[in-house]
C-alpha cells in the first residue's frame, strides 16, 4: 500500500435532519476523507484547527494510523458550519458558516509529506489546491473536489488545477455549472478536455457515474433503509476511491477506477447511517468486506 495526503476542512458541524439533530459534531472534509481512506492505506492530512478542537477528535485519527504532522492548531476557534436537510435530503441548507482560523488557513507541507504518491485536494480555494501540488513530489495520482462557489468566482483559477489533476469528484449540479451543460454525458466528456484523465460525478442516493479510458461506468448507491445524515458522503467517497487505489498501488485505469468508485459507494453507505462520523470511526475493514458481499448481490444481473 502507497501513502495518502489530503489537505481540506477540520470542523465542528451542528446538523438538523428529519431523524434529529446534534450540535458540534465532528466533520469538515479532511476529517471524512482520512477515516474512510485510513481503513485501506496510510494517510498524511494538511489542515487547521482552533485551541479549542477537543483532544478526543485528535485521538479519532491517532487510533486509525493518521499522521497528524500536518495539522497546525493555532489561536482562535475551529472552523463551524451549521446546516439543516429536508425531505430527499439531497441538498443541504446551509444556515451559518464561521470560518474561524479556517479563513486565515494556507497550507505548509511537511517535509515528510512531499513525496507522497497519492494526493486528495478537497473543496477548498482552488489557489490552496495549486500551493499544495507546487510543494509535491512527482504524485502518481492527483484528485481534487471543489464546489459552485469556487467555479464561479474564481474559474480561471480551477480551470489550471484542472490542468493539474488526474481525477475530479464533483455533483451534477457542480458539473453543469463549470461545463454550461446540462446532459450529464456530455458534460463529462466537457471536462476530461480541461485536463482530468477520468471524472467521477457523486450522486448521493442514486450512486455515480464514472467516464475514463473513453468509457462509462454508471452504478446505483448501496441501499440504506435510513439515512440519518448524508453530511461528509461525498468526502466518505473520494475516500474509499483513493484508499483502494493507494492499497492496490494503481494509477489510472478504467478497469482499476471502476473497483475504487465501488469501494467509495460502500464507505459513504456507512456514513450517513448516523450524524457526523459516528457511524464510519466503527467501521472495520470486515465491515467493509461484508457489505462489498452484500453490494455485488444488489448490482449483480445474474441469478
Amino acid at each position: 500500500m502507497s501513502e495518502i495526503l489530503v489537505v481540506g476542512s477540520v470542523a465542528y458541524d451542528s446538523i438538523m435532519t428529519p431523524s434529529g439533530h446534534t450540535e458540534d459534531t465532528l466533520g469538515g472534509s479532511a476529517n471524512y476523507f482520512a477515516t474512510a481512506a485510513s481503513l485501506y492505506s496510510p494517510v498524511n492530512v494538511v489542515g487547521v484547527v482552533g485551541e479549542d478542537y477537543r483532544s478526543q477528535d485528535l485521538d479519532l485519527l491517532r487510533r486509525r494510523k493518521v499522521n497528524l504532522d500536518g495539522l497546525s492548531q493555532v489561536s482562535g476557534k475551529t472552523f463551524r458550519w451549521r446546516g439543516r436537510y429536508e425531505g430527499d435530503m439531497n441538498n443541504a441548507i446551509t444556515l451559518d458558516t464561521q470560518l474561524n482560523v479556517f479563513a486565515n488557513f494556507s497550507p505548509e507541507l511537511p517535509k515528510s509529506y512531499r513525496a507522497t504518491p497519492y494526493v486528495f485536494l478537497a473543496n477548498i480555494d482552488p489557489e490552496l489546491q495549486l500551493k499544495v501540488l507546487d510543494q509535491i513530489e512527482r504524485p502518481k495520482l492527483v484528485g481534487a473536489d471543489t464546489m459552485d462557489y469556487w467555479i464561479d468566482s474564481k474559474l480561471e483559477t480551477l480551470k489550471k488545477l484542472l490542468s493539474r489533476i488526474d481525477i475530479l469528484l464533483i455533483n451534477e449540479g457542480e458539473l453543469r455549472r463549470l461545463t454550461g451543460n446540462w446532459n450529464t454525458i456530455a458534460a463529462v466528456k466537457q471536462v476530461t478536455q480541461m485536463g482530468p484523465k477520468a471524472v467521477v460525478i457523486k450522486r448521493g442516493e442514486y450512486g455515480f457515474v464514472m467516464f475514463c479510458e473513453g468509457r462509462f461506468f454508471i452504478l446505483p448507491a448501496y441501499p440504506v433503509d435510513h439515512v440519518v445524515d448524508p453530511t461528509g458522503a461525498g468526502d466518505t467517497f473520494a475516500g474509499g476511491v483513493f484508499g483502494f487505489l493507494a492499497k492496490t498501488k494503481e494509477g489510472i485505469s478504467y478497469a482499476n477506477l471502476r473497483q475504487a468508485c465501488v469501494h467509495g459507494c460502500l464507505m459513504a453507505s456507512f456514513t450517513v447511517q448516523d450524524f457526523g462520523l459516528r457511524a464510519l470511526e466503527k467501521v472495520s475493514w470486515s465491515d467493509v468486506e461484508l457489505r462489498q458481499a452484500e453490494y455485488l448481490k444488489v448490482i449483480s444481473y445474474a441469478t
